[in-house]
């Protein structure tokens, strides 16, 4: 039988929430003004999917970082700036590709990618709305 995938961490709850938020706004808020509706909005899909995978692989790095390195500052800095590269690297050969083949648009593309900057600062708003709503 198959587990259910479950988001362990309440601060990553609201991020993930702030960003869907995010893409919300920003998909209705941008349509007017494209040429191109389908362009527009897959650019948006895939920076929005690499925000949610950008954060969870930071959730991810944070939470092994501290496991495996917590007493060893220098291996742990090491390690988080090695990741921090490698998450910055897929997320230019994604924009690489997108500029190069021309099917979605690079700034829209741009656009869902800031939702995880957007995210960070809806996140403490959602997470007092789940508090809240939890009691």
């Amino acid at each position: 039988m198959m587990k259910r995938f479950k988001i362990p961490d309440d601060t990553l709850k609201g991020l993930l929430i702030g960003i869907l938020i995010f893409e919300i706004l920003a998909e209705f808020i941008g349509l007017p003004f494209v040429k191109s509706v389908m362009r527009y909005s897959i650019g948006l899909m895939i920076g929005a999917a690499l925000a949610v995978a950008a954060a969870f692989h930071m959730w991810w790095t944070i939470d092994k970082n501290l496991t495996l390195n917590a007493d060893n500052e220098s291996a742990s800095r090491a390690y988080s700036i090695r990741q921090g590269v490698i998450r910055y690297v897929v997320i230019l050969a994604v924009f690489t590709v997108i500029c190069l083949t021309d099917f979605a648009y690079p700034l829209a593309a741009f656009l869902g990618i800031m939702g995880l900057k957007a995210g960070a600062y809806i996140q403490p708003q959602v997470d007092k709305i789940m508090k809240r709503s939890s009691k």
